[in-house]
């Protein structure tokens, strides 16, 4: 009899997503409408519908029908998939054009489905809810470009505050400007000086959203010769950035590293990207830019969650989730997260917050490479991690994830695959992503990766700094030479002696 597929959990329906925007529209179909949701299909075609609105008044005969015939083929795709429902909105070319309320009429006749036009207000409210679902206590100014308009609305933590938007998307300040960038700086300096967020954004972080931006986060990571390629929370002190934006708005962008390996229907557009962003950062003056692979698709998926679903941690959420897939028991990787928390006070290592979730991250994700060849697990379970679709983390939180769970196979040995990634963590994160690779080690000898013995494991204080493993009676047969010595190496490396014991009944 076949098998059912396993790649996917089964208490979820996918439902579809519809963004027709003033560059592009794209069709994204999720999982479900979950906290952190995996997609299963992603499309785009890039109508320029916005092209020309600021001057005529009216959408592109062309661009619409381009737009239309996508449209047929995303509902195609979306009954293919399998979505039970298809949420389908627009921004700010549909809500500008004389002609919009005709062309979102056949727009919804061609995808099936209610097109909601969002105004201005509403398009930063959920360009905002996607900051918020895809960063861990978010705290600054959501800056989203689109190809018609510039959204800016204010974030601390889940309060989302008054939005505001403004004429800089990037294919209405081209024709603005009339291809000449140095109009398209006054411009843009003259419209954000308007915008009031010139106090409440300095020294605080600004989340770069939309398809322009990211598409300059990848420039400069190539540019930089950055070692991780995951664009979400990809994060730039704010004067490096300005210097790398003005090499990109000037006649040499094409000397750049990297310019080569951009998408050449976003190449035109990004020095209007980089003038926009310039003026912006010069204008808020954030320490750093955070882009946000999230944007008003995923903030209006976050939007339909229960509030509970929406205050729940994303990236503990995607760890679990990762275990119920690929690990062989997720009560287990349960277990061996919180009796953690217990191993690493015993061992006197204090934790910020962020550093708490992720060891629990990475001891939920300790077992997902466990199909692989036994000589090649360390380096999967690197790669599965380093490179994985999650969020609610920033790079170097994901770099002590991926290597705490390559030391839990390899050891001490350095990961060979991405050299550079240790550049992303201080010593004091890399330290504690070997010393829980290491506390990792030991504990699978000893659990063989089931659960139901580590909660009655106790990592107990002995004579100074020294301590002791006391497992059960149950378990004294597992007690062996192997399971001493990487004990044996996790003393040495947490400078004390860890003796091994076995309580009586």
């Amino acid at each position: 009899m076949p098998l059912e597929a396993q790649g996917r959990l089964k208490d979820r329906d996918a439902v579809a997503i519809v963004d027709i925007g003033s560059n592009s529209v794209r069709l994204v179909i999720y999982e479900g409408v979950v906290r952190s949701p995996a997609i299963l299909f992603n499309e785009k075609i890039m109508a320029g519908l916005g092209r020309g609105v600021a001057k005529t008044g009216r959408l592109d005969a062309g661009a619409m029908a381009l737009t239309l015939a996508g449209l047929k083929r995303f509902r195609a795709l979306a009954d293919q998939a399998g979505a039970k429902t298809i949420h389908a909105i627009a921004t700010a070319a549909a809500r500008e054009a004389a002609n919009g309320p005709e062309f979102i009429a056949d727009a919804s006749a061609a995808i099936g489905a209610p097109i909601q036009v969002l105004s201005g207000r509403e398009e930063a409210f959920f360009a905002a809810k996607g900051v918020v679902a895809g960063f861990h206590g978010a705290d600054g100014i959501v800056a989203d470009m689109g190809g018609g308009s510039l959204e800016l609305v204010d974030v601390r933590g889940h309060a989302i505050g008054e939005g505001i938007t403004l004429p800089l998307g990037g294919l209405r300040l081209q024709d603005d400007a009339e291809n000449d960038i140095a109009q398209a700086r006054r411009i843009a300096r003259r419209e954000i000086a308007r915008a009031d967020f010139s106090t409440v954004g300095q020294g605080r972080t600004l989340y770069a959203v939309g398809g322009t931006w990211r598409s300059l986060a990848q420039f400069h990571m190539s540019a930089t010769g950055y070692p991780l390629s995951i664009i979400h929370a990809y994060s730039v002190p704010s004067a490096d950035m300005l210097k790398f934006l003005d090499e990109v708005a000037s006649p040499r962008i094409d000397k750049i590293k990297g310019y080569g390996d951009l998408g050449k229907s976003r190449r035109a557009l990004l020095p209007y990207g980089a003038v926009v962003l310039s003026e912006l950062i010069q204008h808020v003056k954030p320490a750093h830019v955070a882009v946000s692979a999230n944007g008003v698709r995923e903030g209006y998926l976050y939007s339909l969650l229960s509030d509970a679903e929406q205050l729940s941690d994303p990236l503990l959420v995607a760890a679990d989730e990762f275990a119920v897939l690929r690990a062989r028991s997720p009560k287990h990787a349960r277990e061996l997260a919180e009796w953690s928390s217990h191993a690493f006070a015993a061992l006197r290592l204090d934790e910020t917050v962020d550093e708490a979730r992720w060891r629990k991250a990475a001891c939920l994700m300790a077992d997902v490479a466990w199909r692989s060849h036994p000589d090649y697990r360390g380096l999967q379970a690197f790669n599965l991690i380093s490179h994985g679709a999650f969020s609610g983390i920033d790079h170097p939180g994901r770099a002590f994830i991926a290597l705490a769970n390559y030391y839990r196979y390899e050891g001490d040995a350095h990961p060979e695959t991405a050299p550079g990634i240790e550049t992303l963590m201080t010593d004091r994160i890399r330290h504690r992503a070997r010393m829980l690779g290491l506390l990792m080690r030991v504990i699978y000898l000893i659990s063989a990766s089931m659960p139901g013995l580590i909660p009655d494991l106790r990592l107990e204080p002995a004579t100074g700094n020294d301590l002791t493993l006391v497992l059960p009676e149950r378990a004294k047969d597992l007690v062996a030479d192997r399971l001493r010595d990487r004990l044996g190496h996790l003393a040495r490396f947490a400078g004390c002696k860890i003796g091994l014991a076995v309580a009586p009944e």
